[in-house]
């Protein structure tokens, strides 16, 4: 039997632990697995576009288990109530081969991905940092803010969509939660004095979300908007000027902000920040730029929680995924056992 997560199995979950402690422990997860980059075996994921959205898996293993996710980007989605981002993904032991659990990871990538952006945030933003301004309200935004406050203490958001239902949805979801928004007419507006600056838009189109100008001294950037070819938010002048972190250089190459600069630009890879090798803000003054685009260690860490905590919690289900043999070389026997008998068809 195999270990199950589905839609209903992680509600309960969220609703036990609390959305914030779910993503404390997660971003505890994902900096573990950072801090051991080199055992990895990586690869950028493997992406099949079309003019409509992308679909991608992302593998990974450490030697000693393989996780891979299968997900979706269709901004189109929306037009027929669908949601743009769908997702689900399977862990197993590397010394069988055997799956050990499958996971939705709709609802998870959006809290993975919250917090790796609040891992970077907290190694790159400055120390003292109070407000993060959201630019795009989509289904992302609240994740965002919750793994912000989780993690850094952000109470103060100043947020700017287009459309005013995505404003009047965030307003909603955020009440209660202990975190001020304060709504803004646009993105100058929404990023004047803030500390951190999210871009989180939908649209697969190379676009400026924000410009040079937009932004002042010290200011960290969390972009996660861009995240395949041709799919920018970013000025490149302001890209020029800043300090730029990726996950995975080769992938973030093809997908990220970067793929806006030539290749001989310094970029630094996150692990090598948490892990100490290389620095990360230098001074005060810096405007520090986390390119995100998703990286399979991220679900890794995610799918290893998830099954940690199905030790001590007992919520998941348990699948028939992969059969139960007394002879482990008579596949075709369990045929036998089916009600209706197997019969050859005629020949002629």
């Amino acid at each position: 039997m195999v270990k199950f997560f589905g839609v209903r199995e992680l509600l309960e979950l969220l609703r036990i632990l609390g959305v914030e402690e779910f993503l404390a422990n997660l971003i505890r997860y994902i900096r573990e697995d950072y801090l051991r980059w080199p055992q990895f075996e990586k690869i950028a994921r493997v992406a099949s576009h079309s003019p409509n959205g992308v679909i991608e898996l992302m593998p990974i293993s450490d030697g000693e288990s393989y996780t891979f996710k299968y997900v979706n980007g269709h901004p189109v989605n929306t037009r027929s109530r669908k949601l743009t981002v769908t997702a689900f993904g399977v862990l197993a032991d590397v010394r069988s081969g055997y799956p050990l659990l499958v996971s939705e990871m709709t609802i998870s990538t959006a809290l993975r991905t919250a917090a790796t952006s609040a891992l970077a945030g907290g190694c790159l933003a400055r120390g003292s940092s109070s407000v993060m301004a959201l630019i795009g309200l989509g289904a992302q935004a609240e994740f965002q803010a919750l793994a912000f406050k989780a993690g850094l203490g952000i109470k103060t958001l100043r947020v700017f969509d287009i459309d005013p239902a995505a404003v009047a949805k965030f307003n909603i979801n955020m009440r209660g939660l202990g975190v001020e928004v304060i709504s803004t007419g646009s993105i100058v507006e929404a990023v004047k004095g803030a500390d951190i600056v999210t871009t989180a838009t939908a649209a697969k189109r190379n676009a400026v979300i924000l410009t040079n100008d937009m932004i002042g001294p010290g200011v960290h950037i969390n972009a996660i908007g861009g995240d395949c070819p041709g799919k920018t938010e970013l000025d490149r002048a302001l890209l020029q000027r800043s300090r730029i972190f990726v996950e995975y250089l080769p992938q973030s190459r093809v997908e990220g902000e970067i793929q806006q600069l030539p290749v001989h630009c310094g970029i630094t890879e996150l692990w090598e920040v948490l892990a100490g090798r290389r620095p990360g803000r230098l001074s005060a003054t810096d405007v520090t730029i986390f390119d995100s685009v998703g990286f399979a260690i991220e679900d890794f860490s995610l799918l290893r929680y998830l099954n940690d905590l199905s030790s001590t919690l007992d919520l998941h289900r348990e699948i028939d995924l992969v059969p139960s043999l007394e002879d482990p070389k008579d596949l075709f026997g369990l045929l036998r056992a089916v009600p209706t008998p197997l019969r050859a068809s005629k020949a002629g």
